[in-house]
């Protein structure tokens, strides 16, 4: 008898009962709007700051309306502007980009390798170029992180700059350093399908005081900073706060009630998260046709999605392969194709950065199928899926030889 998987892959778990009473009470009150508070009263959005700083070893922390406002308040506030060359990854979704492009900065890709990490040695390259970017933002793309000490003795010795976009990597390591501790600011995202689930926001940090305190105005603090008990101390803000603009994009109260205790039971999330990804990992090794991303020993990871590779196949054997999965209830996501499609896109979709063609990336775009693996399932489903996606590449495979 065919398996079909029937669980559901966008169904993320509740919030936790002490989120949701914490969000009742901000409804009550209706102070919502984080500066406004009580008398004697510090606002859900302050404690959260406060909690994600400590959490993530750093100095000071900023809660925003979204990952990608994160990003692009950290490129301002380390001075880029426009016409500006920013490097990046070339496989990372389109946020990225759209916050280098919403500064009116350009977009300089890198090569990314088969383990779907930044290519280090054309970083390398780039950066010793004439004239080279002074700033990477860098995407832990779908939870992938590269050799980040290598990646800092070339940012380092060519004075670039780096901000850690961590989307998809809060909690995560490399060598036992927390991902978003390497660079000078990083970038979180609470979105719904992200480690903590807000519906949408955003968090950074940073332990640069002036790179902080830029965030901060810019995010709309409305000279209210000492508010912010995450923040640097109030003479930091009087060298920056007039020459600083205003781009509202605040976190609200009702968002820092729902975060706060699922960033107290991330560890947890986290291991559930791993222990999923290896149920599914065990399942598809050794596959024909199929390349499983093999982690380093260094990369403490945190997967609330699967990548796998079908590197080398023709078009049309993909699309089988992503048709008959989603028949038997199994929905994968093709970074390959021509066409955005949902959150799916290649380099050469962003039409507003003029980018070279880059082989070795189009290779590996054309082979990345990408699957989400909530917490909603049991291991016993996440086997299943295994077996389904094991079942259907096997058949594809051989009947392409």
């Amino acid at each position: 008898m065919t398996e079909r998987f029937t669980g559901n892959f966008t169904q993320q778990e509740p919030i936790p009962d002490e989120g949701i009473a914490a969000a009742l009470d901000v409804l009550r009150h209706g102070r919502l709007h984080r500066y406004n508070v009580a008398k004697g009263e510090v606002s859900q959005t302050a404690l959260l700051e406060q909690e994600f700083a400590a959490l993530m070893g750093s100095k000071y922390a900023l809660a925003v309306a979204s990952g990608g406002y994160a990003m692009a308040t950290a490129l301002r506030a380390v001075g880029v502007g426009p016409g500006d060359r920013v490097l990046t990854n070339a496989f990372t979704l389109a946020p990225v980009p759209g916050a280098i492009s919403s500064v009116g900065a350009v977009p300089v890709f890198v090569e990314v390798t088969e383990a779907l990490t930044l290519d280090l040695d054309d970083l390398a390259v780039k950066v010793a170029e004439p004239d080279a970017p002074r700033v990477l933002l860098l995407s832990h793309m779908r939870g992938h992180i590269c050799d980040m000490d290598r990646l800092m003795a070339i940012t380092d010795a060519a004075g670039v700059k780096v901000i850690e976009d961590c989307a998809h990597t809060m909690g995560a390591r490399w060598n036992g350093t927390l991902s978003g501790r390497h660079g000078a600011m990083a970038a979180y995202s609470t979105q719904t399908y992200k480690h903590a689930n807000s519906g949408e926001g955003g968090l950074l940090i940073s332990d640069d005081p002036d790179l902080m305190a830029r965030a901060i105005v810019l995010s709309g603090s409305y000279m209210l900073y000492e508010r912010h008990l995450a923040g640097p101390p109030s003479e930091v803000f009087e060298r920056v706060k007039y020459v600083t603009p205003n781009i509202s994009g605040r976190m609200d109260n009702l968002r820092a009630a729902i975060l706060r205790p699922q960033l107290a039971g991330l560890a947890e999330r986290c291991a559930a998260w791993n222990a999923r990804y290896r149920v599914v990992e065990d399942g598809l090794r050794d596959t024909p046709g199929l390349t499983v991303i093999e982690r380093p020993a260094e990369e403490g990871y945190v997967m609330s999605s699967f990548q796998f590779l079908l590197l080398d196949w023709a078009e049309g054997g993909v699309q089988e392969v992503v048709r008959r999965c989603a028949s038997r209830g199994v929905e994968l996501k093709w970074f390959g194709g021509a066409e955005p499609t949902g959150f799916t896109s290649r380099y050469d979709s962003w039409r507003y950065a003029d980018a070279p063609r880059m082989p070795k990336t189009d290779r590996v775009l054309r082979g990345i199928l990408d699957l989400r693996v909530p917490l909603t399932f049991s291991l016993d489903d996440c086997a299943q899926i295994a077996r389904i996606i094991r079942d259907v590449v096997g058949l594809v495979y051989q009947q392409a030889e």
